[in-house]
């Protein structure tokens, strides 16, 4: 990796930045306020800005846009198009994962938003506190079930689970249908040629028929509200535009929660000290979370946004039209911002309900489902550790497999000795 000078781009495929992007974006860091990044096979340097408070910037600031079709009078090439026509994906597909509220700029962004944001409300997550811990109750009751000689997977059979039943069972999605979004999910994160277009292809046949189905039998879920504002108020939302939003949530609801999950218990089991002070304190919980959110969160970098005129960022200069990508990573150990960044510090925080990184993004684009997540992290930690008080990994720290995904941190397992 080439951190010499901000000429030549950082490859943002580089094994070592991917296996260690904590040091490696930490060095970028500390070079220049933003380096140039590129993906491999794409001619358009991004502009990586690693800063806490560049990054904040960026993310509030409403001169960066999302889509680049934002910028006026520009002809500015999408990258997330580029990076998503590289995968095979046919050009009919792509809109489902290209134009989503995620990728939205301005009132349209706000438009698709408010359709889904009460279903989020921190009023609402509270609500879903008790049919979550039902949820995780069960699969920690089934946990040995799956385990051989004592030791299972956890990431297969709990953190997996946990947050897709929650999002499913919120979003209408039936319970025998369910492992086969697991399955989808698990597709898009390969970075193989040609993986993406099939279950992506599988995924938008599903949500049409389904959604013909929730016509036919509405329900009390999200999708049955979805589908009541399309058939009403088509200017509302759109035949491709409510589909999209039943892919986006299922898929954003429950992968990144998983890997908090996973991330999370690691990082306890990993640091005695501080599975001690939760064990000892569960009211810690809330802080826990939040401090396992900035440390080790699975999200490491935001979507790509378009400067939609000059701005300059840490003194340098960002021409109209130009990529910029906010590293999370790097932001949330920013010895500017956090004492002694690299320590894990469940106590760091002395509200748990004040949230001082980026892990979940910030402004507009702020995560929708942040507060259910949290919960959901609350929840899942909180009753694994009763459950099994003794928990312990079941390999050396340093044979955990992660999976090789630029800007994302997961566990591709997480074999753990369940002991009561």
């Amino acid at each position: 990796m080439s951190t010499s000078g901000t000429t030549e781009p950082v490859n943002l495929f580089d094994a070592d930045l991917v296996r260690d992007p904590f040091g490696g974006y930490a060095r970028l860091r500390e070079q220049a306020p933003m380096v140039r990044g590129a993906f491999p096979g794409l001619d358009s340097p991004v502009w990586l800005v690693t800063r806490y408070d560049d990054v904040k910037t960026v993310l509030s600031d409403r001169r960066f846009v999302n889509n680049p079709a934002s910028v006026p009078g520009a002809d500015v090439r999408n990258i997330r198009d580029e990076l998503i026509e590289a995968r095979g994906v046919p050009r009919e597909y792509a809109a489902y994962i290209l134009d989503s509220v995620l990728d939205s700029d301005g009132d349209d962004h706000l438009r698709l938003r408010r359709l889904v944001s009460r279903a989020f409300t921190a009023r609402r997550v509270a609500q879903l506190r008790p049919r979550v811990e039902e949820i995780t109750a069960d699969l920690l009751d089934r946990l040995p079930d799956h385990a051989v000689d004592g030791v299972a997977d956890l990431i297969e059979h709990f953190a997996y689970p946990l947050p897709i039943t929650v999002i499913c069972e919120l979003v209408g999605i039936p319970e025998a249908d369910r492992p086969l979004w697991r399955e989808w999910g698990r597709s898009l994160t390969s970075l193989e040629p040609g993986a993406l277009a099939e279950p992506l292809r599988r995924m938008v046949t599903y949500i049409h028929e389904l959604i013909a189905r929730r016509r036919a039998d509405p329900a009390g879920d999200l999708l049955t509200g979805l589908i009541r504002t399309h058939d009403e108020d088509g200017d509302r939302l759109t035949d491709t535009e409510l589909v999209t939003m039943v892919l986006t949530l299922v898929l954003a609801g429950h992968e990144t929660t998983a890997h908090l999950i996973g991330n999370g218990v690691t990082a306890l089991l990993t640091h005695p000290d501080q599975l001690a002070a939760l064990r000892a304190d569960p009211g810690l919980l809330p802080r826990a979370v939040q401090e396992l959110m900035r440390w080790c969160g699975p999200v490491q970098g935001t979507r790509i946004r378009y400067a939609a005129e000059d701005v300059e960022i840490g003194g340098m200069a960002v021409r109209r039209g130009e990529p910029v990508m906010a590293v999370l990573v790097s932001a949330n150990h920013d010895p500017r911002r956090f004492d002694d960044p690299g320590r894990l510090d469940i106590t760091r925080e002395a509200d748990g309900h004040k949230e001082v990184h980026v892990g979940f993004g910030h402004g507009l684009h702020y995560c929708l489902g942040a507060a259910l997540a949290r919960q959901e992290g609350e929840v899942a930690f909180g009753a694994l550790l009763r459950r099994y008080p003794r928990l312990e990994l079941a390999v050396a720290p340093e044979e955990l497999d992660r999976q090789f995904l630029p800007f994302s941190w997961r566990l591709a397992r997480l074999p753990v000795r369940l002991r009561a």
